[in-house]
């Protein structure tokens, strides 16, 4: 099977998996530099994973978003939703470049292909490149953590990725895990309509009541750069920079609402409970617990590394060179995107003018 896919693989130079902000920054650097490449995103319109955010998540409350190369967003309505206006830059962004994204498709696997290319297969195709950057990003991957009791609760669980809003949690008592933006957010609207919240993390939150200046972002980022260097899987640069004071956090701080809890030692039929006996009747656990990277197709070419991650120096996969990763680990940032974006096409760029006995492997 194998051999008849690599026979009707397409040849090219480089290949982008996700159309997100990083995969776009790389398609608009890779189009500069004059590198031939195709784009390829499972999701069925541009946007990324914004398209799949919240209707509350309205552009105003967004946790930064920076610019693509080449092109502002400008004049966006802070009180629209941000799945319609990040699409419809997105959208935008695609036309003015020329960047035609191959959509939706389902990258299966990328493997070791014949020639010294790799083999990119799909359900609708498969490419021959020398190089590839991954920009898949985390959306697909959300994480659930399993605690005793669990499968025996009889409410609802979901998770950030599949959140509908506040309105569907009217008059309920929700429990929200984690202590993230993600779980800040849901909870200061939940709490709203929601009869009870009860907020519960594994450590205690962090605060940060100062604007994060450019040496204290630079030390964020090294944090979880030296983690992918040393082939872990990356934290979110968010998690080492803490959780922003605004003045919508201080009233919920003031109020009670973001009064949290450790979390629980086990969950039972009708909530939750400590060690210590004490329990919480719940209808509903929003589980805002993170995401993993999504990069399950990069498994055929034995990338991770003991500790867990793929070894990254910049956005160079250290197992293989060809593999670069972008918006993973210091990169998952918008900034960070764009800045990968940029620096995965300059070392492409320089492994393309070698003799292709010479590229591959590290």
């Amino acid at each position: 099977m194998n051999e008849l896919r690599e026979r009707e693989a397409a040849a090219v130079d480089v290949v982008v998996v996700g159309a997100g902000q990083a995969g776009l920054s790389g398609a608009y650097h890779l189009a500069r530099a004059g590198i031939d490449h195709v784009v390829l995103d499972h999701a069925p319109r541009p946007g990324g994973a914004w398209q799949f955010r919240w209707p509350s998540l309205t552009y105003g409350k967004v946790h930064g978003m920076h610019a693509l190369p080449g092109m502002e967003l400008t004049d966006a309505d802070p009180l629209r939703p941000s799945s319609e206006v990040i699409g419809e830059y997105f959208a935008a962004y695609e036309e003015r470049f020329g960047i035609r994204v191959r959509r939706p498709v389902d990258v299966t696997a990328v493997r070791e292909g014949s020639a010294g290319r790799l083999l990119v297969e799909s359900g609708s195709g498969s490419w021959a490149p020398r190089a590839l950057i991954n920009a898949t990003g985390t959306w697909d991957r959300p994480f659930w953590p399993r605690y005793p009791g669990q499968e025996t609760f009889r409410g609802r669980q979901l998770h950030t990725a599949n959140y509908p809003g506040p309105q569907e949690f009217a008059g309920a008592r929700v429990v929200v895990v984690g202590g993230g933006t993600s779980a800040v957010q849901h909870l200061l609207e939940v709490s709203e309509v929601a009869a009870e919240t009860t907020w519960v993390t594994r450590r205690p939150p962090v605060f940060r009541d100062r604007d994060f200046g450019e040496s204290a972002g630079r030390a964020a980022v090294a944090l979880v750069e030296d983690r992918v260097r040393r082939g872990l899987p990356p934290q979110s640069v968010v998690s080492v920079t803490g959780l922003a004071l605004t003045d919508a956090v201080r009233a919920g701080l003031d109020s009670g609402v973001l009064d949290r809890r450790p979390v629980f030692d086990l969950i039972t039929p009708t909530g939750v409970t400590w060690a210590d006996g004490r329990h919480v009747d719940a209808d509903v656990i929003l589980w805002a617990t993170g995401f993993r990277a999504a990069v399950d197709h990069l498994a055929p070419l034995h990338l991770r590394e003991p500790g867990g991650g793929i070894r990254v120096e910049g956005t160079r996969a250290v197992r293989d060179e060809r593999i670069h990763l972008v918006g993973y680990g210091p990169s998952a940032s918008t900034i960070g995107a764009n800045r990968a974006g940029g620096a995965a096409v300059r070392e492409i760029r320089r492994l393309l003018t070698r003799e292709p006995a010479e590229a591959g492997h590290a």
